[in-house]
């Protein structure tokens, strides 16, 4: 891979990692559905001249990613930032989403996989197991279970994505906010108070990891990386994109004041461990299929 591509695949890593870290700040200003509804908000207001009519039979594929991503997956995982006291752990049990998309493909797309990738699976999921034992997590297993479900949710948007097609990213991204925008300023209002004053209380670190999520990690983050699929097939991608996880602990350890304990350190070198193998497999699957169809 070009130097180039590989200095972006870092920029996007570190993008995607800090918004851990900037999720967690986030959270000690405003409620989880409250702050989701200002980020897609903004996101809204910066694509929306992007926003184009999906292809003909793909609006209900189209609003169950989107709600499924953004009103969801994202949802939860800043939620379950603010009930944890660590981002090192949140980093390490939101990567899950890949050993659960094996497990949703395999029952809802009949796709199969071979025994060494159910076994990287297994592997990946005795990892969280191995987390949970951790004296830091055992206390706030709440959080491990909302991270989780988030997880899961974002493994489905990720299944689903498979059958989008003549979408831009940034088209996306507005769709997205369109979609889960209504949705997450109900929920709000119904099971969040005080937003107006938490709005004219928040301080301006509050802001500027609001800022963050829409400017960094949502824009620039998701530009980069469409450009990069652009030239580089996904499977050749993703193993490199694994570096998010350890730059998110690096910086939960060195901004937010993480440290984590040796459950939390094992169980996440096989969770990180098990996914590696699990996407080098992906790829090497990739090469067999173009190498027997000639492309």
């Amino acid at each position: 891979m070009p130097t180039r591509d590989l200095a972006l695949i870092l920029l996007v890593c570190a993008a995607w990692g800090f918004n851990f870290t900037a999720g967690a700040q986030g959270m000690e200003g405003f409620p989880p559905m409250l702050f989701m509804s200002l980020r897609f908000a903004g996101v809204l207001l910066l694509t929306l001249p992007f926003l184009r009519r999906p292809p003909p039979g793909q609006w209900l594929r189209l609003a169950s990613v989107a709600l499924c991503m953004g009103g969801l997956h994202f949802t939860l995982m800043f939620w379950a930032l603010g009930l944890s006291t660590d981002v090192t752990s949140i980093a390490v049990l939101q990567i899950m989403y890949i050993p659960i998309a094996v497990v949703l493909s395999m029952l809802f797309l009949g796709e199969r996989a071979g025994w060494r990738t159910l076994a990287a699976t297994a592997t990946a999921f005795a990892g969280v197991l191995v987390i949970s034992f951790d004296p830091l997590v055992l206390q706030q297993l709440d959080a491990l279970g909302i991270i989780l479900l988030s997880a899961f949710f974002q493994a489905l948007a990720s299944v689903l994505m498979r059958g989008l097609h003549g979408i831009s990213p940034m088209s996306f991204q507005c769709w997205s906010a369109v979609f889960s925008l209504p949705v997450l300023v109900l929920a709000s209002a119904v099971f969040e108070q005080g937003q107006w004053a938490t709005v004219q209380a928040a301080q301006p670190v509050h802001w500027a990891a609001l800022a963050y999520t829409v400017l960094v990690a949502s824009l620039l983050g998701h530009g980069l990386f469409f450009v990069l699929v652009q030239r580089h097939p996904l499977p050749q991608l993703m193993p490199y994109m694994l570096l998010m996880t350890p730059m998110a602990a690096g910086f939960g350890v060195l901004v937010w004041g993480d440290r984590p304990g040796p459950r939390l350190l094992a169980g996440g070198l096989l969770v990180l461990g098990s996914i590696f193998f699990i996407t080098l497999r992906g790829q090497r699957q990739v090469r067999s299929a173009a190498a027997v169809t000639g492309h």
